[in-house]
This record gives C-alpha cells, structure tokens and sequence, in this order.
C-alpha cells in the first residue's frame, strides 16, 4: 500500500485517546463514567484530485467522496466529506491524479482470452501483451514466412499449433493444401481474426479424430479446404473442447487476461454467451482464476444459441438458465450469473466479412447467417415471453434490421416496457435504423475499434468507400438518447477502455486517416459508454457505475483527467491503479 496516497490513524492513537477523554469526563462528575470502547474508523475520504462522478448527462467533477466497507457512503466537498466521515477517518491523497467508476468491459470473453493468449499470435496489426508486444504483419509472403518460422521454432509433435489473427485481406488465401505444404505432419490450425473460422491441415483433422461426414449438411463447412465457419466453427468447437481447454495452458491464459485488466484499469467484466464449448470446464477454470481474488467481478450471461444444442432444445435451455444465478456453487463474491439475460446471435462476424448487408459486397460474396432465421425467431419469441434481457451479436445492416424487425413485431404481438433488448457489435447501421431503435427502446453495445482496424481496408475491399467510412456512426445513437456502451469482444479489440473511448472520440483509423467526422461524439459521452452506461447494458447500473452514495466503492485512478487532456491522447492515459469494493490495487502489486 502507498502511504503517501493512504493513511489511516493506528489503533494507538486510540488507545492513547479514549482514556484521555474519559479521564476529562470523570473530573466534571461525581459518578465515574463506565469505560467505552471506540472502533477504529472505516471510513476513507479520497480527495486531491478530481473525481469525475459520472453521475447525470454533463459531467460533474466532486472534491471528496467517502468509502466504508467497500460502500460509498458521500459525494461532495471535502469539508462535509470531513464531517461525514469523522475524525478517524483515513484519507486517500490522490496527489492530483483523477478519479473516476471503475472501467467496466461490458463484452469480453475469457475463453477467448485463455486460448489466444498462450497460443501463437500473427495478425495484421502489433497486440500489447504482458509478456511484450506481438508484431503484426501485413503481404502474403511475409505472413507465410511468419507462421512457417513460428510452426518450425515451436510447435510441437504432439499438439495441435494453434495461431490466431490470419485475416484474408492483409493475409492472402489459406488453404488445407497451403498448410500441409508449410507444416506437413504437425498439426496446425490456424484460427481467424474473428474467432469465427479456422483452418485445419491433415494432421491436426486425424488428430481431433473429425470425418466429413460428422458434417454431412452443414453448409458452413469447406471440408475440402479444411475451413470451419460460422456455423461450421460453432460445431466443430466443442470437438476441439479438449484441446482448447487444456488446463495448464488455460489457466496461464486466464492469468494472462487478469494482468490486461489490471493495466487497463477494469474493475467489472462481462460474458454475453457462456460457455463457448463445456460449461463445467470453462466455469471451474474460470473460478480456479478468481479464487485468487483479482481486483475485478465476472458477470456471465447464458448462450442460448450453444445451450439450445448442448441441452437438446430451447426450452431445455431456459429453463437449466433459470437455475444459473440462484445455484450457489454456479456463483461466487466474485463470479455471477446474471439473472433472466441471454445472448442469442443474428449474422456472421465483421472480421470475416460474412455480416449480412443489404447492399451486398462489392466483390459479390454474400453474408452468412450464424443462425437460421426461423430458429432465431422461435428462440427471441421465447426469451421475449418469459421476460428476458436480450443481448444478440448483429454485425451488417441486413443483420440489425432483421433483429429490429423481430423486435416491432414483438412489441406488437405482446408489448413490453424497459425491455432493454439490446444489439451488440453494430458494425454498420443507418440512421433509419436507429430511429426506429429510438422508438422501439432498444441500447446498443458497440465496438467502436472497427473503425480503427477496418476501415481502410474494408473501403477497398467489400464494403466500399461510403460504408467503410461510416462503420460504427456512433453520433447517431447519442443524438437519439439510445443508450450505449462500448466493449473489446477481447480480442476483436483490446481490452482498453480507454482506446475504445478514444476511437471513438477521434474516429481516426490504423492508417491515421480521420473518417466521418461528424460521427464523433463527446469525450463524456465516450467515458459513460465504458462507465454508467455499460453497467446499464447488464442491468447493473444501481450498484457501479458512477460516483453515488449506495454504490460498490469501485474505482480507476488515472494520471489525467480525460476530460481536460488533448482527446488524440486519451488511449495514451496511465493507469495508476484501481480500488476494488474499497480496497487499493496499485499498478504492478499483486
């Protein structure tokens, strides 16, 4: 703990003081006063900086706040903090730095994060991780010199090799020929920037013991090619459970994915769509991680698109994700299931280019459906019916308005209010659309870094200069009041508030190209998306959020205000540490 930022009266000072006092007492009175027991105080005033509340739709900057037992419990001048608090309360200098809620990542999934993170990286751009940077590489014939030198260097005989970041346009083709040329009898898969495909050679096929016909119909599969997408990747995942959920490797990436929290000041995350492949596996290792007592909570909300297939139906799996958050060995001080929250999924990923738009591709492919249309509809009538929040993954126009069609008819057939359905991803959208968001009461959760990774290359490929420029038209929400949160879907972007704030703040792309300008949106806007608001798309925002007595006393401390600073040096804002349910965490203490 940083003395200089933290102290708080010793108990012999107490000691000294009590008996003082009752001394004074009983020299005015014939009858001795009985001895008196004072506690020390639990209360911490922080103060010395701005503390930016978050509270209301402009932004208000406090002088104190005063926590006790992980509460707080006042918001205002350091005077009435003071006297709030009580002599014995500890003060927390902040010594000009700035507090804020603690950074919420609304959208983040740690099974992911477990995979990626201990297994090869390559993709078109640099990935900051803990152990050091990952250099992004860009042309066919250097990303074929990469993964060949990464598969030659460390992969070994028996295991697959999985790398992850392969992107068509940066990367050239990928094929199961191309890849028994490259590494011959090692298995090797090579996992999509998306996290939605994946290419397999011969080996890695005979190593997960796969036939095609186990995937006779399936029109998301490229045996031929070795591919698995979409579709086809959801089915093959839960084959490549074991692997994938290998527990050593599984929990070093857990680890992994805790330090990126830390760094980036994230006090609360979110998975919309657990599990991935196993629900027992993935959910022991994810509490073998919190065991530990990292400064963060988990937040997991039910797959109803991977429950529907591993429980045999749809009301099969309600009715198992209505025993989720009130079955005590399912949640912890630190890991909840959300009660009556789902997540269903519309159209294909971004990365791959498989949203459904309804312009089509300039190139002529076609989108894809992650699930069948009157699937879809048959699980968002159910989840509507029984009074769900529903969260659904929708990337391209033609996917939104699909999802929004379902919501109007929905509203007609059986009206709902504070329904809250909200729409997650939201690559490209129009502003028809979000009028009727607008008047249906639908929220949005964004990923605001597309902009950032895509669109100067989606402008020549696929979507064209008009649309490309307009990925994720943020100002269209906000003037319509749609609430908004942004997320990372770690690792379709890194986990760094700050960055996704900053995107979209700027909306300056990888190439430094500034697009669509009058997209932007206020740096206060930007800083409710990863605070109030994004506790609000988990239905969470009376308990983090912002500054407000009642609230769990989680806080980021960063070296800059972000409302003050230059908006192009946002990302660029250290972290000083974070205070979880009262309790400090400077940057780099374990």
């Amino acid at each position: 703990m940083n003395r200089k930022l933290f102290s708080r009266p010793g108990p012999l000072l107490f000691a000294v003081l009590v008996p003082v006092f009752l001394l004074a007492c009983s020299q005015e009175s014939p009858v001795a006063e009985p001895e008196v027991m004072v506690e020390p105080s639990t209360a911490v005033i922080y103060h010395n900086g701005p503390l930016i509340t978050m509270a209301g739709d402009a932004p208000s900057v406090a002088e104190a706040l005063v926590e006790d037992e992980g509460k707080i419990v006042f918001v205002g001048s350091l005077d009435d903090a003071r006297a709030e608090a009580g002599a014995q309360a500890a003060e927390f200098d902040l010594q000009g730095a700035t507090l804020m809620p603690g950074l919420i990542e609304p959208h983040l999934h740690p099974s992911l994060a477990a995979m990626m993170l201990r297994n090869e990286i390559i993709a078109p751009y640099d990935w900051k991780l803990p152990s050091g940077v990952k250099p992004g590489v860009s042309g066919e014939a250097n990303y074929r010199a990469r993964i060949t030198e990464s598969i030659k260097s460390n992969a070994l005989p028996d295991e697959i090799y999985f790398i992850w970041g392969y992107h068509q346009l940066w990367h050239g083709e990928l094929s199961r020929d191309l890849l028994n040329e490259i590494a011959g009898d090692q298995p090797v898969g090579v996992i999509h920037r998306s996290f939605h495909e994946i290419f397999l050679n011969d080996a890695a096929i005979e190593a997960l013991g796969i036939a095609e016909a186990d995937f006779a119909g399936n029109p998301q599969v490229e045996w031929d090619q070795g591919h698995f997408y979409e579709g086809g990747w959801l089915a093959l995942v839960p084959v490549m459970a074991p692997v994938l959920l290998e527990p050593e490797k599984y929990r070093k990436g857990l680890a992994d994915m805790t330090q990126i929290l830390r760094l980036n000041g994230i006090t609360t995350i979110a998975e919309p769509g657990f599990p991935s492949s196993d629900f027992n596996a993935e959910l022991s290792l994810l509490m073998d991680e919190m065991a530990k007592n990292p400064p963060y909570d988990v937040y997991l909300i039910p797959s109803g698109t991977q429950l529907f297939s591993m429980k045999g139906g749809n009301e099969e799996a309600m009715a198992f994700m209505e025993t989720l958050a009130v079955t005590p060995e399912y949640n912890t001080d630190n890991v909840h299931f959300l009660p009556k929250q789902v997540k269903l999924f519309a159209d294909g990923a971004i990365y791959s280019q498989l949203m459904q738009m309804k312009d089509g591709y300039t190139d002529g492919h076609e989108g894809e459906w992650m699930t069948p249309l009157d699937l879809f509809a048959e699980q968002v009538d159910q989840y509507w019916n029984n009074g769900y929040k529903i969260h659904v993954h929708a990337n391209g126009d033609l996917g939104q308005q699909m999802v929004i069609d379902n919501v109007v008819r929905l509203q007609e057939e059986a009206p709902r209010d504070e329904h809250r359905f909200t729409l997650h991803h939201m690559g490209y959208f129009t502003a028809d659309m979000t009028d009727q968001m607008a008047d249906l009461g639908m929220e949005a959760s964004v990923n605001p870094y597309y902009l950032w990774a895509l669109a100067d290359k989606y402008a020549e490929f696929g979507l064209g200069q008009e649309r490309a420029e307009n990925l994720v038209a943020l100002r269209l929400l906000v003037e319509r009041d749609i609430p908004l949160s942004f997320h990372s879907d770690f690792s379709m972007a890194p986990a760094e508030p700050l960055t996704l704030a900053w995107t979209a703040v700027n909306r300056a792309t990888a190439n430094g190209t500034r697009l669509s300008q009058d997209q932007r949106i206020p740096v206060y806007e930007a800083l409710r998306a990863v605070t109030i608001d994004a506790a609000r798309s988990l239905n969470l925002e009376t308990e983090i959020g912002s500054l407000e007595p009642g609230k769990v006393a989680n806080f980021t401390v960063l070296e800059a205000n972000p409302l003050d600073v230059d908006p192009m040096t946002i990302k660029d804002i250290a972290v000083k540490g974070v205070v979880y349910k009262g309790a400090w965490h400077a940057l780099g203490e374990q």
